[in-house]
C-alpha cells in the first residue's frame, strides 16, 4: 500500500511537473528548442522530488544525469550535466563497419553518465519544433545542411534536395512543415560574408534565427592566405555577433562555429590548392579561431563544432578530396550540435 507521505510527494510532483510547464508553454511558445529542453529539465525535477520515496531513484538520478568527480570518486555537490558534460561532446569514438563503413560513437560510460544520444528523426523533429536554423558558410556548411535534412526528412525527400541544396554558389531554403521547421542555408565562403548577414540582413529582419551556424575559411586559405588577415576578419564577424545579441528583446540565437576540416594536402585536387592549403597553413588560422574572442570558451558568441577533431578521428578514408568529408562526418557533427542544444537551453530556463 502506497504511504501518505509517497501519495502527498506524488501529488506535489504534479504541481511541480504541470504548472510550470504550462506556464513554459504559454511563455515559449516562440522558442520550441528552450520549451522542450524546459520540459527535460521540469522531469528530472520531478524526479528529484520523489526521490525520498523512491529508493532506487537517487541512484538512477546520479548514474544518467552526472559526472563523476574526475579523481574518480562522487563529489560531494553533484555538478549536473547541463554545466560538467558541454566539454566531452567531441569525445567520441570511430570503428569500422563492413556494411556502413567508418562509424563513430560516443563510449557507453559517457553516454550513460551524459545522456549524449543520437536523436531519432521524431526526437530531432520535437526538439527543433518551430524552429528557425540557419547555417551560413562554404560548402561544409552546406554538409552539415545535407546531413540536418536527411535527420529531418524521409530519404526519397532528403534525396530530392540535394540538387537544389548544392547548387553552386547560391543560397538554400528547406521547410518541414509538420513541424513547422525552417532551415536556410546563406552561401556566405567569406568572412565579410558572415559579417554583412549580421549588420544588414538579421539586423533589418522581423524575426532572428533560433540556432545559427557560422563556419568560413577555406576560400580564405585559398584565396588570401594570410593568417592574420583571416583573424582581423574574424573580430569583425564576432564584433557584428555580439552586436546582434545584445539589444534582443527575445533570447538570442544559439550560436555555433563550424571549425575547419583536417587537409589531406596529396588529395587535394588542384596545384593551388596544395599549395595554399597545408598543416601550417591549417594550424595558423586554427589558432585565429581561438585567439579572436569568438568562441564560448574565450567569452565569445559561439560554441565550436570541432571539425577537425573529428575528421582527424575519422581518418583520410573518410575524405573525399582531401578537404570535404563523408556524410558520417558531419552526423557526428549534427548530433553534437543537438545534443548541445539540449544542454544550453536548460541553462537558459
Amino acid at each position: 500500500m502506497v504511504s501518505a507521505a509517497a501519495q502527498a510527494g506524488v501529488v506535489a510532483a504534479c504541481v511541480v511537473l504541470f504548472v510550470p510547464m504550462g506556464l513554459a508553454g504559454w511563455h515559449l511558445s516562440r522558442n520550441k528548442v528552450l520549451f522542450f529542453s524546459g520540459a527535460l529539465f521540469i522531469s528530472l525535477a520531478v524526479g528529484v522530488h520523489l526521490s525520498p520515496y523512491l529508493p532506487s531513484l537517487p541512484h538512477l538520478l546520479a548514474a544518467s544525469f552526472f559526472l563523476p568527480h574526475p579523481g574518480g570518486t562522487p563529489s560531494s555537490a553533484y555538478s549536473s550535466a547541463s554545466s560538467s558534460c558541454v566539454p566531452f561532446l567531441h569525445r567520441v569514438s570511430w570503428s569500422d563497419s563492413a556494411a556502413t563503413g567508418r562509424t563513430w560513437a560516443w563510449p557507453p560510460s559517457l553516454a550513460s553518465t551524459c545522456g549524449f544520444a543520437r536523436l531519432s528523426r521524431d526526437e530531432a523533429s520535437l526538439l527543433l519544433n518551430g524552429s528557425w536554423v540557419m547555417v551560413a558558410g562554404d560548402s561544409q556548411a552546406r554538409l552539415l545542411v545535407l546531413a540536418l535534412l536527411r535527420l529531418l526528412l524521409d530519404p526519397a525527400a532528403a534525396a530530392a534536395a540535394e540538387p537544389d541544396l548544392f547548387r553552386r554558389h547560391s543560397d538554400y531554403r528547406a521547410t518541414v512543415p509538420a513541424r513547422g521547421i525552417s532551415v536556410d542555408f546563406v552561401w556566405a565562403p567569406f568572412e565579410s560574408n558572415l559579417t554583412r548577414l549580421f549588420r544588414e540582413d538579421l539586423r533589418l529582419a522581423p524575426r532572428v534565427p533560433d540556432v545559427l551556424v557560422l563556419g568560413s575559411g577555406l576560400w580564405h586559405m585559398l584565396h588570401v592566405t594570410d593568417a592574420a588577415s583571416y583573424g582581423d576578419a574574424l573580430a569583425s564577424v564576432t564584433a557584428a555577433a555580439n552586436s546582434l545579441r545584445s539589444p534582443l528583446p527575445v533570447p538570442p540565437p544559439h550560436m555555433f562555429w563550424l571549425g575547419l576540416p583536417r587537409l589531406v594536402n596529396h588529395m587535394l585536387n588542384t596545384e593551388a590548392k596544395r599549395a595554399h592549403m597545408n598543416v601550417t597553413m591549417l594550424r595558423s588560422y586554427d589558432r585565429e579561431v581561438d585567439q579572436r574572442g569568438l568562441l564560448r570558451g574565450n567569452g565569445g558568441p559561439c560554441m565550436l563544432l570541432d571539425v577537425g577533431k573529428l575528421t582527424q578521428g575519422c581518418g583520410q578514408q573518410c575524405a573525399a578530396d582531401g578537404m570535404h568529408y563523408n556524410g558520417e562526418v558531419f552526423d557526428a557533427v549534427l548530433h553534437i550540435m543537438l545534443n548541445a542544444l539540449v544542454i544550453e537551453s536548460q541553462q537558459r530556463i
